[in-house]
């Protein structure tokens, strides 16, 4: 297991290691994922979408019967919910690094969103926060072709979707568990 955390890992550097050339906006400057706490306004916003994601998994494991703090890639920990953090890592991408994206290049959040906390952590102010939240709202209400059942359905649904799909992969009803890629 340490050895997949250990490539899940080098692969994440290497895609946070590129994602400021996805940046348009010269204000904003991201030279790497910083996680607690966030000490630039890009690693505020993906905090604060990674939070709204995995709360949003948390539900979805309740609802199709999963016991939250029992995962498989990231430890489990006392009061970690383990099983959603994994889950949210096929989301993550489509749901919040594309949204964080999309609001600062097309610069409806800007730098002047954000204050500045002791220590130098940023944070959004109460009117962009609350922009945040609609957008990702709608992001994850939006419907999409599911790439593997092939009609439309909403990321809420896919959520569920895949959430069912690993419940039949550990129950044997599927030979391996089927992730969710987007083209």
């Amino acid at each position: 297991m340490e050895e997949i955390r250990g490539y899940e890992g080098a692969g994440t550097a290497a895609y946070f290691g590129v994602f400021s050339n996805l940046i348009k906006a010269d204000e904003f400057k991201f030279q790497g994922r910083e996680k607690r706490p966030p000490t630039d306004p890009v690693n505020a916003l993906l905090s604060l979408g990674y939070v709204l994601l995995t709360n949003d998994m948390y539900s979805t494991c309740n609802t199709v019967g999963f016991d939250p703090y029992i995962g498989f890639l990231h430890s489990d920990k006392y009061g970690k919910p383990s099983l959603p953090l994994d889950l949210i890592e096929e989301f993550r991408p489509v749901i919040v690094d594309s949204l964080v994206l999309y609001l600062i290049n097309k610069r409806i959040i800007q730098i002047n969103d954000f204050d500045i906390e002791l220590g130098n952590v940023y944070k959004l102010k109460e009117e962009a926060f609350k922009k945040f939240l609609q957008y990702y709202e709608e992001r994850k209400r939006s419907e999409i072709k599911h790439p593997l059942f092939n009609y439309k359905a909403t990321y809420i649904k896919c959520f569920e979707l895949q959430a069912r799909l690993l419940g039949k992969f550990i129950t044997n009803e599927i030979e391996e568990y089927i992730p969710f890629l987007t083209k």
